[in-house]
């Protein structure tokens, strides 16, 4: 197929522009006409398509979780819940991928086949339990809980975003006030010391090597950090070895380094919980929800259990010896698989990791406001030392 972007006109003689999946102008034009649209003209802007890789807000999933859920429950026939979803959204982009999506099941395809089709929308995960729903009959009640899925997922988003962003711009503020200083004001105060023809002590000395360093080599302390970032990034993308080092890195590092591997935790026993509980099997839900973690790293400990698990372990014992889960975890999978709640005792525990995650990332941002100011009471002591230090001596030796 190709990606056509088209005019057409509505029943009440508006102009409708857009872009949808088409095999040539004709097939367009039939899908234009089914989708109530009278084609006027159309040009192919890529071939293969391009609605596939498309990304849409979770905001947008939520809602179309929602809405067909309410709608396949009232026993609304799929491309029917489809055709209303279409013509009420507002993301233009979604609505050429439902519009897709509507004509492949008219052409035989069921929904997960559907959305096979576009798998940067509906991921893995997504179209495997919506399988699962086709097949158990419980369509309806895999949507409300892939509604429900998704509103965690963005909450959980929210509380990564606020441990990463807080600290990133508390520290961006310490750094430009340093920066303000060393290469603005501490230059003009300098000068005023080095005039009093005064004996300049060692921090003063100290004070002016770093201040001249960055006033002459502002650029470096730019582009160094810049460059560091970009290898990096280079290096994780392209060398598997850099990108595990890294992951592990990450999961390592104090106070954060915990509550990430937290945040990946929690992720994966909603999302397995939530396949499990929807019928899937338990090593299918395994290897689904290893893409969705993130961290090689935790990735490879889920590689391993599902391993011992297919050699016989039972799921307990194959997270225990992973050593993924703390105790209290372990023995709430054992519970729940002794009890045949496995899913429930997953859930607890996205549950208790969820609210960890919240009560650390309070406590954090709580210390690291008051952590700055420090930093940044220190910066400025060691400025007036260095600088009225000198000035205070020459004062006490003038004899009145």
């Amino acid at each position: 197929m190709a990606l056509y972007s088209y005019k057409a006109m509505n029943d009440n003689g508006r102009m409708v522009y857009g872009r949808l999946d088409a095999i040539n102008m004709v097939d367009l034009e039939m899908r234009l006409k089914r989708m109530n649209l009278d084609f006027i003209n159309g040009n192919a802007v890529r071939q293969g398509g391009m609605l596939g890789n498309v990304k849409v807000p979770r905001r947008e999933l939520i809602n179309f979780c929602f809405h067909l859920e309410q709608l396949t429950r009232a026993g609304v026939p799929i491309i029917e819940g489809l055709a209303d979803l279409r013509d009420s959204l507002e993301h233009p982009r979604f609505r050429e991928i439902i519009a897709s999506m509507i004509e492949s099941i008219e052409g035989g395809k069921t929904l997960s086949q559907a959305m096979e089709e576009n798998p940067k929308v509906f991921d893995e995960v997504f179209t495997s339990l919506i399988r699962a729903g086709e097949d158990t009959g419980n369509l309806s009640d895999v949507l409300k809980n892939l509604n429900e899925t998704l509103k965690w997922q963005d909450e959980l988003s929210a509380h990564t975003k606020k441990l990463v962003m807080y600290p990133a711009f508390m520290g961006v503020v310490v750094i430009a006030v340093f920066f303000f200083m060393m290469i603005y004001l501490v230059p003009k105060m300098v000068s005023f010391v080095k005039n009093m023809g005064q004996q300049i002590p060692f921090q003063t000395k100290v004070l002016i090597a770093t201040s001249d360093f960055m006033v002459n080599y502002w650029y470096v302390l730019i582009l160094v950090p810049v460059l560091v970032v970009i290898a990096v990034n280079f290096a994780i993308r392209t060398n598997p070895a850099a990108r595990r080092q890294f992951d592990a890195a990450k999961i390592r590092m104090p106070v954060v380094g915990e509550i990430l591997r937290k945040i990946i935790l929690s992720r994966f026993a909603g999302v397995f919980a939530m396949m499990y509980g929807s019928g899937i099997s338990i090593l299918d839900s395994i290897k689904t929800t290893e893409g969705i973690v993130g961290n090689v790293v935790i990735r490879e400990g889920l590689e391993e259990a599902g391993q011992l698990i297919a050699d016989g372990q039972n799921v307990t014992l194959a997270f225990q010896n992973v050593g993924l889960f703390p105790p209290l975890v372990i023995r709430m999978l054992r519970v729940g698989e002794n009890t045949g709640a496995l899913d429930t005792a997953l859930m607890n525990v996205s549950y208790f990791y969820n609210r960890d995650v919240k009560e650390s990332i309070e406590r954090v941002q709580a210390m690291i406001e008051p952590a700055m100011t420090m930093i940044v009471g220190l910066i400025l002591g060691w400025v007036m030392l260095s600088v009225l230090g000198p000035i205070y001596d020459t004062i006490s030796k003038i004899k009145l």
